[in-house]
């Protein structure tokens, strides 16, 4: 007996222990919680269009790479105006040589037993410059300049381009929060037309067909705000993806009907497109390959190059500011070399030049060319979705009366639930087609805004 009551002591100690560890263990487990899935968990911050798209044009991979290729070409600018200064060396050298067994010390010149001259020291100092080239140079820094060029109007083109993603995603999320409200009212109809069917079926003025048919179409309702609500969970992470911010982030509620317009008439966008980011970025791609043609023809001329150099050598571990004399000398050289035949390298080059310069060509004369369809059919689109917006808006709203009408109708008997279901139809469709004018017209404005390079 006794036995069993100091196991029964030993469990109940143990079970305390365990109750113990389990209540010490778990806030230490409930505070330690992985910060992605905090990240993910966490309701989405809203932000305004505008820092949606100052935040794309800082994180974006696309601008940060379109920086770093503007930070090179400048670099390749101030490498090409050094190209006409000289270049400037200077070297240091300290030899110590190992005597082998027996010859560590030398006769002196009085007789005297001298250690052996193990360590020898010197420094080299030498300037070159090109004095010709053929222009090579000259040329070599124009083409960098152009390639400058180019760099700075592609940031502003990826710019562009960046803020132009980051407004679709942004109009996305309006469109599908337009859209819950749309399917929240949707799903408000459908209940109260299940409740008029219902209580219709109950009197004995309506079959059990109509209440099935209003089940059903309450059913897809909520299907479709199921639906909506995830559309509109992905189109956030979308734009945070596309800010780059370790948040989620949603759009503002105050921008939800923002109203878009456009300034400017047909000329003044066609002047602007003449001079967009893309055109802008062809033509200085044109330059660098007019310079490129102009590199490959000094291939042909001689080079003429001077250098000088100043040596010093010596024993003096101080390197000549001790006691043992350097000895010094100094030369100075001019080299004249001209190829006269180099196995046609310098006609393939020059080859190479001259097809770069006609793709060159080409490909501005067809960015133009581009940059005038894309006006017509951004600009068409933006009218289009404009008068789709005037549209909707005016067909939305006489369905709306249409179904209150008929969910009168329908009460009294007046009507039957097929007329009822039609108009609730019809509802439906306008509100999604004026969600989804909206959407375009804001999207087309975007594109135009990309396409000449400016805010419009």
């Amino acid at each position: 007996m006794t036995s069993r009551n100091q196991d029964q002591g030993r469990k109940a100690r143990v079970t305390r222990a365990a109750v113990v560890l389990v209540l010490m263990i778990a806030p230490t487990r409930a505070g330690a919680q992985d910060p992605a899935a905090t990240a993910a968990n966490e309701a989405p911050r809203p932000i305004t269009l505008t820092e949606a798209v100052s935040l794309a044009e800082k994180n974006a991979p696309r601008m940060v790479q379109a920086r770093g290729r503007t930070r090179q070409s400048a670099a390749q600018v101030r490498s090409g105006y050094g190209a006409f200064l000289p270049s400037l060396g200077f070297s240091m050298f300290a030899n110590r040589q190992l005597p082998s067994e027996g010859s560590r010390t030398q006769a002196g010149p009085g007789g005297e037993i001298q250690p052996l001259s193990d360590a020898s020291y010197g420094f080299t100092t030498s300037a070159n410059i090109d004095i010709f080239n053929g222009g090579r140079r000259l040329n070599e820094l124009n083409q960098a300049k152009a390639t400058q060029d180019a760099a700075e109007s592609q940031e502003i083109a990826d710019r562009f381009g960046t803020t132009l993603d980051a407004k679709q995603a942004y109009f996305a999320v309006l469109a599908y929060r337009e859209a819950q409200i749309a399917a929240q009212a949707g799903i408000d109809e459908a209940e109260q037309q299940f409740r008029a069917a219902v209580a219709r079926v109950r009197a004995g003025s309506s079959t059990r067909s109509d209440s099935l048919r209003s089940e059903n179409q309450l059913r897809n309702a909520r299907l479709t705000l199921v639906e909506t609500q995830n559309n509109y969970a992905v189109a956030n992470a979308t734009l945070t993806r596309i800010v780059g911010t370790p948040h989620p982030v949603t759009a503002a509620a105050e921008d939800t009907l923002s109203l878009v317009g456009i300034a400017l008439g047909e000329a003044q966008l066609i002047q602007l497109v003449e001079a967009g980011p893309d055109v802008q970025v062809a033509e200085a791609e044109l330059d660098a390959a007019q310079a490129g043609k102009s590199i490959s023809r000094a291939a042909y001329l001689p080079e003429i190059s001077a250098g000088y150099s100043y040596r010093g050598s010596g024993t003096d571990s101080q390197f000549g500011f001790g006691d043992d004399d350097f000895s010094y000398n100094g030369s100075l050289g001019l080299n004249l070399s001209f190829p006269i035949f180099d196995q046609f390298r310098r006609e393939e080059q020059r080859v190479r030049a001259n097809v770069a310069a006609e793709n060159a060509e080409a490909n501005l004369r067809d960015t133009r060319l581009a940059a005038r369809e894309n006006l017509a059919t951004f600009l068409g689109a933006y009218r289009t979705a404009e008068q789709r917006v005037f549209a909707q808006t005016a067909t939305l709203s006489t369905a709306e009366e249409d179904l209150r009408v008929q969910q009168r109708r329908y009460q009294v008997g007046a009507s039957t639930l097929l007329d009822l279901l039609t108009s609730q139809a019809a509802v439906n469709d306008a509100r999604e087609a004026l969600i989804r004018a909206r959407f375009d017209q804001r999207v087309a404005k975007a594109q135009l805004e990309a396409l000449v390079g400016r805010p419009l």
